[in-house]
């Protein structure tokens, strides 16, 4: 008897312990069922949040353009033609160009005085067109703020530097003009003063429109012949190409840089063939730089009474 109470006894704990593993196994399964729905819930919740949330885009936003020297904004800049790789270049090419009018200035080289002492002069400003449009080419949504590249280089000459600059001749040239030609001659003798007793530090450049200026009556030049398409025609400040020319053939004997030089559209009497440098305000100008490692000073002088205009590049004793 009590060996079948025993087995009932059994018999019965093994239904209830199954019974209580079927219950607490099919709790677990709805527990993990419903945390599986929670999470694909907040995954779909997700996936919608991100639809719902804009993509940016570098053509939707506005940039500001600054002065890499002072953070200025220069300008604000929508790239609204950013995908179109053609155009959006023409585009920021043009940009550049535009702000690079407003900015650009040459050097104004350093005088010596009569007494020996440097005067003037001011710095060179110059905005790296090519740099900005790289910046440009490169935007991103992170960074709205693009450098506008302006670079600024003073003359590099010192009252220690210039020391008896003018003791030793690197160069010399000289040209004629008729004496009897007195308006053509005036406009030779005051382009020749601007230039006189100019000093140019090592990299140092110059510009022949930029230091003669702008040829006008008000400031004493003088109607007279001068080239312009293979025609001799009047103008104001007829000859001072005489002076830019002179004035190569000087600096080109003397090693200096030429950075750039058009020719008249007919021989000129006064130089070789090959050997001018015609010169207009607001077209062609001559230029060059001081490649030496040392300052030069050019000495120009026009003799209105024998006809003769000379261009001397000297430096001093101990600079070679």
């Amino acid at each position: 008897m009590k060996k079948v109470l025993g087995a009932l006894f059994l018999g019965a704990t093994i239904v209830s312990a199954f019974i209580a593993y079927s219950m607490y196994t099919n709790h677990s399964a709805k527990q993990t069922a419903a945390i599986e729905q929670k999470q694909a819930a907040k995954k779909a919740e997700k996936k919608t949040e991100k639809k719902k949330k804009p993509v940016l885009k570098v053509e939707d936003l506005m940039y500001q353009l600054k002065d890499s020297r002072t953070g200025q904004v220069m300008k604000e800049f929508k790239p609204v033609h950013y995908k179109d790789k053609d155009i959006y270049d023409q585009e920021i090419k043009q940009l550049a160009s535009e702000l690079a009018k407003g900015i650009d200035t040459p050097m104004q080289n350093i005088k010596m005085d009569a007494n020996g002492s440097l005067t003037g002069g001011s710095k060179q400003i110059i905005l790296k067109e090519a740099e900005l449009v790289k910046n440009l080419q490169n935007l991103n949504t992170k960074q709205l703020d693009v450098k506008v590249p302006i670079y600024e280089t003073a003359p590099n000459v010192t009252a220690a530097s210039a020391q008896g600059i003018a003791d030793v001749s690197l160069a010399s040239y000289s040209t004629r003009f008729r004496p009897s030609d007195t308006s053509r001659n005036r406009n030779v003798q005051l382009s020749a003063e601007a230039i006189n007793n100019v000093v140019l530090g090592p990299g140092d450049s110059f510009s022949y429109n930029q230091t003669v200026g702008e040829r006008t009556a008000e400031r004493g030049y003088q109607p007279a012949p001068e080239i312009i398409n293979k025609q001799l025609v009047m103008g104001i400040g007829g000859g001072i190409c005489q002076t830019s020319s002179t004035l190569f053939n000087a600096i080109d004997g003397a090693g200096l840089q030429v950075t750039a030089r058009s020719h008249h559209s007919k021989h000129v009497g006064y130089v070789p063939a090959g050997r001018d440098a015609t010169v207009s305000w607001g077209g062609p100008d001559f230029k060059f730089t001081n490649n030496k490692d040392y300052p030069v000073i050019i000495k120009a002088y026009a003799n209105v009474n024998t006809g003769v205009l000379t261009v001397d590049v000297r430096t001093s004793q101990h600079a070679i």
